[in-house]
């Protein structure tokens, strides 16, 4: 596989071959590790039994959870080296990697103690862990507990490799852990169900995985090995930058999660099982915006400091490419809701679904599209404006969200959703303009293709028979690919297109 080398113009770096490539790489290593997740889990759950299994599964989003403690410092790290690559000052680039990485092990230290000391309350009272296995439970957060410091370097070491393109790198780790994560408990099964040893082997799997990051990060940045230094000059924009995205990290959880609290607290459990389970299949398409995104923030870092004009041009491609992919699965969605409920889980459940199914996947398309301004933004440096745009949100959000669950119930609260990430992409759309220099006719022209794009979504919504379904996805999807090919893509990208078609694979 190619990838830049050192000695390569630092525009290489953001070249729309690489970006396509890393970013086929980035989601193939978000997906790989669902396949053997879906082989596992039942031999984990006869194995451990529900209520050990349920256990795990806390301890598998406690790992994911760690993340907050670096405060954003991984993300900071990423976007500091992709300036300094972009400006050809990489001879400071070790000095901001042990800075970094010095910050990140004090905090992880801090997170360690903190779940020590918390771990009895969480076990006994918030979490209702049956008795029998509150003791092994106990012990699996200490373990965990101890892993922290390395689960949270681990996001400034990948922070590194993010910054130098080198996805194909991270996605070999990332998949390695992803299967070991699942097949590591298995392993355990056959010397000891109890839930300690089984934690145990997850630090180890993150231990070994650091290890490797920090292998790959010395070769890719061989000057880490030669000037190992903290410089106290580079901690305050370190902490600035990582603190503004620490207050976006907090809040996106607030606003994900509280919807299905609220359903629980005011309607049932039944009405939560309604919601949450055409939400879970749904969000599963972020994965592609997540993939997008992850390689395009340093090619927004490094490209801004070099010509803000190769930013927009990012930009752009960035939200032609996800609005091609996502709005054809988005409309076989909502036109199949209910008959695609009803075929997997019964005519009852489409009764009660198929409307929170249909609106929350409009919803995860205009979400999507809020990836790229919400990146482009923390990318080019300035973080506090989505920090300060989410502290604005969530009051708004929780009143909105509890006034329609009162009165619409579960469809209510999907309305909330997508009106809250509705407003968020307008919002963020309107700072990208302040950030970003693009023409008003531009942001007119992707306004108009947004606009129609959810007109014909929630046309889409409109219950019909099997037929004149069929009749108007046919002429929905031949209209959108002759709009997309003749319209939307550019000459050059449609050359991309052609010849990744007729080759198997991403050119220049």
């Amino acid at each position: 596989m190619s990838t830049v080398s050192e000695n390569n113009p630092p525009a290489q770096r953001t070249s729309g071959r690489l970006l396509a490539r890393n970013s086929f790489i980035n989601l193939l290593g978000r997906i790989a590790p669902l396949f053997v997740a879906i082989f596992a889990i039942p031999i984990l759950i006869t194995g451990l039994g529900t209520a050990r299994f349920g256990v795990l599964t806390l301890a598998w989003m406690l790992v994911g959870y760690f993340s907050l403690f670096d405060l954003g410092i991984g993300r900071a790290v990423t976007k500091l080296i992709s300036e300094k690559l972009g400006a050809g000052e990489e001879e400071q680039i070790p000095a901001i990697i042990w800075t970094s990485l010095f910050l990140i092990l004090v905090f992880g230290v801090v997170g360690a103690f903190v779940v020590v000391v918390i771990s009895p309350w969480l076990v006994v009272t918030i979490l209702k862990i049956p008795e029998t296995l509150e003791l092994e439970s106990l012990r699996s957060f200490y373990v965990l507990a101890i892993g922290i410091p390395i689960v949270i370097s681990s996001i400034g070491l990948r922070g590194i490799l993010e910054a130098k393109q080198r996805f194909d790198l991270i996605n070999v780790v990332r998949i390695s852990l992803g299967v070991f994560t699942y097949l590591g408990p298995i392993a355990v099964l056959f010397f000891s169900a109890r839930l300690e040893s089984i934690t145990a082997v997850l630090v180890l799997g993150r231990v070994l995985a650091w290890f490797v990051y920090l292998f790959l990060c010395i070769r890719a940045v061989p000057g880490m090995r030669a000037r190992i230094t903290v410089n106290r000059s580079q901690m305050k924009p370190i902490l600035r930058f990582g603190g503004w995205i620490t207050v976006s990290n907090i809040l996106s959880p607030v606003m994900q999660y509280m919807d299905r609290f609220l359903i629980g607290a005011m309607l049932s459990m039944t009405a939560v099982t309604y919601y949450v389970t055409p939400y879970e299949v749904v969000t599963k398409l972020l994965i592609v915006p997540s993939a997008l995104v992850g390689v395009l923030f340093p090619a927004f870092s490094a490209s801004y400091m070099r010509d803000s004009h190769e930013t927009s041009v990012l930009f752009q491609r960035g939200i032609k490419f996800l609005f091609l992919i996502l709005f054809p699965v988005v409309l076989l969605i909502v036109t199949v809701a209910r008959g695609g409920l009803q075929l997997w889980l019964g005519g009852e459940f489409a009764e009660h679904s198929t409307w929170v199914l249909q609106i929350l996947s409009i919803g995860i398309f205009v979400n999507s599209l809020g990836y790229l301004p919400f990146t482009m933004i923390q990318g080019v440096g300035r973080p506090e404006l989505t920090a300060k745009l989410h502290l604005i949100e969530v009051p708004f959000y929780l009143v909105l969200l509890w006034w329609l669950i009162q009165g619409y119930g579960i469809v209510g609260a999907a309305i909330a959703w997508l009106g809250r990430v509705l407003i968020d992409l307008l919002c963020l759309c309107y700072l990208a303009q302040k950030v970003l220099p693009m023409s008003s006719l531009e942001w007119q022209r992707h306004g108009l293709f947004f606009m129609a794009a959810i007109s014909i979504l929630f046309l889409a919504m409109i219950p019909m028979n099997l037929a004149v379904n069929s009749i108007f996805l046919l002429v929905i999807l031949f209209g959108f690919s002759l709009i997309a090919w003749f319209r939307i893509l550019a000459p050059e990208e449609r050359g991309v297109v052609q010849n990744f078609l007729n080759l198997g694979r991403v050119p220049k």
